[in-house]
Formats: C-alpha cells, sequence, structure tokens
C-alpha cells in the first residue's frame, strides 16, 4: 500500500465518521411529538412539538395565523403561527399539521409543516351542557363543544326599560357591529355568552342568529371552548 492509498482511505474514513456523526446530531435535534397528556403536563411556556388537524381558522395575517386544531384526545389553539397566506389556504378542515411553538392554554410564536400522508380528522362537537359550572369544563378547553336546551334570558333593558334577549356591549352602549352579550340558562343557571364581532361580525350567520334570539327560546350552540 502507497503512503497516498494509505491517506486516501483515511480520508474516506474521516468523511464517513463525520456523515454518520452529523445524521445523529440531526436526529438528535428532531422535536419529539407530545401526545396530548404530555402537551398538558408541559412546563407552561416550555417548547412543544404536537401532530394535530386543522378545525377552523379564526384569521390571518401579516403571515401569521390562529387556528383551531384538534386531535383524538384533545385541542390546541394556535396563536400567531407562521404561516403564508398560500399556506393559509391549505389550512382547511381536517389538515394534519406538525407544530412547534410555546404554551399550553395556547401555542404560541409557533412554526408548522402539512403532514401530507392521507390522515384526517374533523372533531365532532362534544356535548358539555352537563359540566356547565364545574371544574370539569376546563379540561375540555379549546375543543369544538355543544349546548343543548339552553333557555334564552333577559340579557338587560332597552332605552324603554324593556327587557331584550341581547346586548350590544357588556352594559349595551354599543350599536349594530358591536360585541353581543346574551344570557342562557339550564338547570336554574344562567350563564352569559359573548360574540365578539372581530371573529363573527355582523354579516355572519352567528351574529344574526343573536340578534333574532327571543326571551324565552330553547337553543342550542357549538362553538370552541375559549
Amino acid at each position: 500500500t502507497t503512503a497516498a492509498e494509505t491517506t486516501a482511505a483515511e480520508t474516506t474514513a474521516e468523511e464517513t465518521t463525520t456523515a454518520e456523526e452529523t445524521t445523529e446530531a440531526a436526529d438528535s435535534e428532531a422535536k419529539e411529538v407530545l401526545s396530548y397528556d404530555e402537551y398538558v403536563a408541559a412546563d407552561l411556556d416550555s417548547e412543544v412539538t404536537v401532530e394535530t388537524y386543522v378545525q377552523a381558522k379564526q384569521s390571518w395575517w401579516e403571515d401569521k395565523a390562529t387556528v383551531y386544531t384538534q386531535d383524538q384526545d384533545g385541542a390546541y389553539f394556535v396563536y400567531n403561527m407562521a404561516c403564508s397566506e398560500a399556506d393559509y389556504e391549505l389550512l382547511t378542515p381536517g389538515t394534519k399539521i406538525l407544530v412547534t411553538g410555546y404554551g399550553e392554554v395556547e401555542i404560541i410564536d409557533a412554526t408548522f409543516q402539512i403532514e401530507d400522508d392521507g390522515d384526517t380528522f374533523i372533531a365532532e362537537p362534544l356535548d358539555v351542557t352537563e359540566m356547565l359550572g364545574s371544574d370539569e369544563l376546563i379540561d375540555h378547553q379549546n375543543q369544538l363543544v355543544s349546548f343543548k336546551g339552553m333557555t334564552v334570558e333577559a340579557a338587560g333593558k332597552d332605552a324603554d326599560g324593556k327587557d331584550v334577549a341581547f346586548l350590544y356591549n357588556w352594559d349595551g352602549s354599543g350599536s349594530d357591529g358591536d360585541d353581543l352579550y346574551f344570557n342562557v340558562s339550564y338547570n336554574g343557571e344562567t350563564y352569559t355568552f359573548t360574540v365578539e364581532s372581530y371573529l363573527c361580525d355582523n354579516s355572519t350567520d352567528v351574529y344574526k342568529a343573536v340578534t333574532s334570539l327571543e326571551i324565552g327560546q330553547t337553543v342550542d350552540m357549538e362553538g370552541f371552548l375559549y
């Protein structure tokens, strides 16, 4: 064996070792995907990575998206996730995404990638009516939920002193286009619900439905538990 051949063999071995080390380093940097229970148990504001499915989109602005997501075990509200407008259009209900960010009540400053493996999931609303007023309700935060058999109560009075089924703003100081506040009762307890106009403005079916409420009506409602 010549000196040149020996040097070449050593160089090849070094390159192979370096390549293996680089691969191992890349693998070690791969994010651990947490189950929902592990996500809930993570330290507040720690970095988390979850695999989840888009259920609905809240907003997109300046290359940041806010999205409601859920898997079979729980839900994740992803706030201000880095996202181009083109990618935002791809986030249709059921789309599977891998999300890395910080938080626990919500995931903030996140990045994501779409996992186009044919796996999709659309959550059915969870009936949480019997959990109203209980500590159990928070266990289902961010999930798509329903409240059934609720009775519309007076939210306040109008300028003439007449009971009304909803108010513009919490104190009735607003007008069409502002947030809506309304009261519903179940099993003798009354609860206040809000339609935030920046999410559902006065052109939406949700907003119009609330402004059509009548005291004494029985209603079912669906929404994301915030």
